[in-house]
């Protein structure tokens, strides 16, 4: 998998579908002809498309100023079933649609309705439920697009895909309990005592839900953590990448995995969807855990080497 900047040649047979909780960088979007279904996200009475009425800056800008949690809602079918036709007008043979974990939103099913919609008029689609969020599905989303850019036809990219969903791997580390409290997961009294000792939580996405995986005291020590998380994959790892929110230490971060990564490592900020839960200063990894060679021998699909 690669983010360089030289578009392919091709597109490819193979239309690719996902949500805006892939927290993908719209140049990559855009170069690898990846379509992009946004969620609402709302504040209060008011309700704005992400990536559409709502850039990731305005709403990182908006919950600095309000003591209201924001909410999220899956897109509609009709959202979905667009562009599933967007795709088949450019002349795809099939449409491959990776979504949010079904464990945490129903924008599968909306993705699910909606290729049943299309199928009466001919229009193939296989959907995908990632069970992962933000860049654990971007990452997948886009090797699957480099695929079908390679020449892959669709049953292979959607064996890709599936296989990808079972080597995702997402770390990450909250840096303030705010959001979590004003969505009443947890009581002011223990957030406050989280804040004064400096307490960032540690969460891995697995099995399609986010977990806890630890804590650490101070900021510090839960990037070396994620660090040390990602080196004990060094050898056994491809498609690294970095997701944050609105962090103003995200380059210091990457400079410390680069020497572990094989290849460019990808840099996503965390959007509405995501931080509507995770809160701002959230910083993390997603990354493709390697099978071990024979069973890639036996027939595994593997996904693209990683270049520069």
């Amino acid at each position: 998998m690669t983010a360089s900047s030289s578009p392919p040649a091709s597109l490819g047979t193979v239309g690719i579908v996902t949500d805006s909780s892939c927290d993908l960088p719209d140049d990559l979007v855009a170069r690898w002809g990846i379509e992009v279904v946004p969620l609402s996200i709302r504040f209060g009475d008011e309700e704005l498309v992400d990536r559409e009425e709502l850039t990731t800056a305005e709403f990182w800008a908006r919950c600095a100023t309000t003591s209201e949690l924001p909410s999220t809602a899956a897109p509609s079918p009709g959202r979905f079933e667009q562009a599933y036709r967007r795709l088949a007008a450019r002349g795809v043979d099939g449409v491959i649609a990776v979504t949010l974990s079904g464990a945490l939103s129903a924008t599968l099913q909306s993705a699910e309705l909606a290729a049943r919609a299309v199928e009466a008029d001919g229009i193939v689609v296989r959907t995908v439920d990632s069970r992962t969020v933000t860049l654990g599905l971007g990452t997948i989303v886009l090797a699957c697009a480099e695929r079908s850019a390679a020449g892959g036809m669709l049953d292979e990219v959607e064996a890709l895909a599936r296989d990808l969903v079972e080597r995702t791997r997402v770390f990450g580390a909250l840096d303030t309990l705010d959001n979590l409290r004003k969505g009443g997961r947890i009581g002011n009294a223990k957030a406050l005592l989280a804040t004064a000792l400096s307490i960032k939580p540690i969460i891995e996405v697995a099995d399609g839900v986010v977990e806890q995986h630890g804590k650490q005291r101070t900021r510090s020590k839960a990037l070396a953590f994620l660090v040390d998380k990602v080196a004990s994959f060094q050898g056994r790892m491809e498609h690294l990448a970095v997701l944050h929110a609105d962090c103003s230490d995200v380059d210091q971060f990457v400079d410390q995995l680069r020497p572990l990564a094989a290849g460019e490592i990808i840099v996503g900020q965390i959007g509405p969807v995501i931080g509507a839960h995770a809160g701002r200063g959230t910083i993390g990894v997603a990354f493709h855990e390697t099978r071990p060679v024979h069973l890639a021998a036996a027939g595994t699909p593997a996904a693209p080497a990683p270049t520069e």
